[in-house]
């Protein structure tokens, strides 16, 4: 009998004893049960999917290199939450997602939205001080500061969400409205958003802006 043999019996052995047992195969799993809503979360720059100070009913937490904002970090967290989003929905095809996204992870959210929403339905989006934020007129706001830096696809301010319900929370933020000016940063964006870090505070259809505490349609 060779060692191999050897080690694959004393392992079935001991988990046969813990009452444990070896698959088979790989076996699909959705990342979350298919019941209610899958609310997905991206954390801002310096965050951990441990610690991206997210509250509330969440299922997921998106993974990414948050050390650096720049072009090259909001594309690979749009492509982890495409890939998350996309598992999930392919196990659970009926339910309902919400992507919530803070500062560099609302863009990636945005980002995501604008990509994909011709391809992926029921489905919504909460941005908060999303730095890619465009104020319709008659509203300040507009593109990430240094924007010609940072680089593609987090350079730029847009509204091309498609038929998704998009809400978008900005207030006195430099992220997300360079007219606040550069001395309200890192504290109005750090603190400005007491309630909205809990995910069930944002419904499933809200199609709305708040800017500076004040309610606009898009």
């Amino acid at each position: 009998m060779t060692k191999r043999q050897k080690a694959a019996i004393a392992l079935a052995g001991l988990l046969a004893a813990t009452g444990l047992s070896v698959a088979s195969g790989p076996v699909a799993q959705a990342e979350a049960p298919c019941e209610g809503t899958y609310t997905i979360v991206v954390g801002g720059t310096g965050s951990r999917p441990w610690n991206d100070g997210f509250t509330g009913n969440i299922q997921q937490h998106v993974g990414y290199p948050t050390d650096i904002p720049n072009g090259a970090s909001a594309r690979a967290g749009v492509n982890e939450l495409n890939r998350l989003l996309r598992d999930q929905r392919n196990l659970c095809p009926g339910q309902h997602a919400k992507a919530v996204g803070y500062s560099l992870g609302a863009a990636v959210v945005h980002i995501w939205v604008t990509e994909n929403w011709q391809t992926f339905g029921n489905v919504n989006a909460v941005l908060i001080a999303d730095p890619k934020r465009q104020a319709p007129p008659g509203l300040n706001g507009g593109s990430v500061p240094f924007g010609g830096i940072v680089g593609y696809p987090l350079a730029g301010a847009d509204r091309y969400f498609g038929n998704v319900p998009v809400k978008s929370i900005c207030h006195w933020d430099y992220v997300c409205d360079e007219s606040a000016g550069i001395w309200t940063y890192p504290n109005n964006h750090m603190y400005n958003y007491p309630n909205d870090w809990n995910v069930d505070h944002h419904n499933d259809t809200a199609h709305e802006q708040w800017f500076n505490g004040a309610w606009h349609p898009w």
